[in-house]
């Protein structure tokens, strides 16, 4: 069996406990090293076979997958954050479907996660955002011609971009150009939940200026929306006294002596 697992965002106790079993039974991990916290690895038994997968190609990792599969061996794929976005997790199970090696997914926490907990920010605030758009700005890699930057950015919805930390310039002009304010908040952060994390509040317009003076690069989420300041939001309807819900019947705010 190989297990596919989320290493959570960047800090050790932060794989789930589910992922952190099965990385303590496996036999062999093949580990995205230039991503997960190598203080995972100190869960593994003392005999694992351990593969960093920075410098394999998918076909040297399948074929590791499939050794240890014909010697009846337990195998963890231990992915950064969550696999199910910008793992490339699908590639890699469609071949083991062809060779008939079963396969399980484990989620974990997302770096998006990581950083919203790590600033105390909440994506979907009333009358602020209640939508939140996870994307990257095109590179080396193309993305599909409707999810342009310039096109999602119209929504006017939390942005959070992954793998476009070395093209801040590129981002700002981008988000400028498509009509977001200059003074929109923005964050940076950098390693989420790591023991070296920084962040860094900023708005859109200095956002290249501000990645430049922090040295910040690579491995790093950029947030850009109203949320990041949190400010001028409305109050949650289901904790508001006078709304009724499933659970409780609101009363007049008169007749309440809530936050009083």
């Amino acid at each position: 069996m190989v297990y596919f697992i989320g290493a959570g965002p960047g800090a050790k106790d932060l794989i789930t406990v589910r992922g952190k079993e099965l990385l303590e039974k496996a036999d062999v991990v093949i580990y995205a090293g230039s991503l997960v916290n190598e203080d995972l690895l100190e869960y593994c038994k003392e005999n694992v076979e351990i593969h960093n997968s920075a410098k394999m190609t998918l076909e040297e990792v399948l074929a590791v997958m499939k050794k240890a599969e014909h010697d009846k061996k337990i195998t963890v794929r231990l992915h950064t954050g969550d696999p199910c976005l910008y793992g490339a997790v699908r590639e890699q199970m469609d071949e083991l479907d062809k060779l008939g090696i079963l396969y399980k997914s484990v989620p974990g926490v997302s770096s998006f996660c990581g950083a919203a907990a790590s600033l105390n920010l909440e994506y979907t605030l009333p009358d602020v955002s209640q939508t939140v758009i996870i994307t990257r700005l095109e590179g080396r890699t193309a993305v599909p011609e409707k999810e342009k930057l310039t096109l999602l950015a119209q929504h006017k919805a939390s942005l959070v971009l992954f793998l476009s930390s070395g093209m801040t310039e590129k981002v700002q002009e981008v988000l400028l150009d498509a009509g977001i304010p200059s003074e929109t908040p923005t964050a940076l952060v950098y390693k989420a939940t790591w023991e070296d994390e920084k962040r860094v509040i900023c708005t859109l317009g200095s956002l290249a200026q501000s990645a430049k003076e922090n040295k910040i690069s690579k491995t790093a989420l950029i947030i850009v929306g109203d949320v990041v300041s949190h400010s001028n939001y409305s109050r949650s309807k289901l904790y508001d006294p006078s709304f009724t819900t499933e659970f409780r019947k609101g009363s007049s705010m008169e007749n309440s002596n809530v936050l009083e």
